[in-house]
């Protein structure tokens, strides 16, 4: 089967591979250390699950801290002076963003910058479930286990547009009501205005007439 380059359906296959690719970078010691985070997005009631491995041994003079936090102020996990795989599982609780954060804290004395390297994976929704264990629970083949994993992506596409729609149609009726006000008041500023031009006529005709100008 050929797709068009154009069609959602070749984008989102071709977006596939990069989105099961890990996030690596380097996170350097510093003693007053700022916090860097990854943000991805989540929908409410879905599960999370992230998967930190650091490199390095405790000890090493470097502290690497986690934070899980989302948008609104909610807080997943704090784990502390983390080294090796870290893995942390949470269901989400709201619709919004959510960051997974790092500091690396110099706690000893070095004559070079030394720094720890981060391999991150996130895994959302049906990517984060254990296949394995469903398959085994529910004695499944491995092709049928393959298109529930298939079908339940799907399904969080559907509601991924679905949610989309909502705040498109949301942002459509904020704007529309917005112009209408900007109409109405504009319409009214320009209803002011002739309304005092006429009474200043008025006034000064009164006046002039008061004096016996005109």
């Amino acid at each position: 089967m050929l797709f068009s380059l154009d069609s959602p359906l070749a984008l989102l296959f071709l977006l596939l591979p990069l989105l099961s690719c890990a996030l690596k970078f380097e996170i350097q010691a510093e003693s007053r250390p700022q916090e860097r985070c990854i943000r991805n997005f989540v929908n409410k009631d879905t599960l999370v699950v992230v998967t930190a491995t650091i490199d390095g041994n405790r000890g090493d003079g470097q502290k690497v801290d986690m934070h899980i936090k989302d948008a609104v102020g909610n807080e997943y996990g704090r784990p502390k002076d983390v080294t090796g795989e870290k893995r942390m599982a949470f269901t989400s609780l709201a619709d919004t963003a959510f960051d997974v954060c790092f500091t690396n804290t110099m706690t000893g004395r070095s004559t070079y910058t030394p720094s720890r390297h981060v391999e991150l994976d996130i895994d959302i929704g049906a990517d984060a479930r254990d296949w394995s264990a469903v398959q085994a629970a529910e004695k499944l083949r491995p092709v049928d286990t393959e298109l529930r994993r298939i079908e339940e992506n799907v399904n969080e596409i559907v509601s991924e547009m679905e949610y989309l729609r909502m705040r498109e149609q949301k942002l459509r009726d904020t704007n529309e009501s917005t112009n209408e006000r900007v109409k109405w008041f504009a319409f009214g500023t320009m209803g002011m205005l002739v309304a005092l031009g006429a009474w200043q006529v008025v006034y000064l005709r009164a006046y002039f007439r008061s004096k016996h100008l005109i």
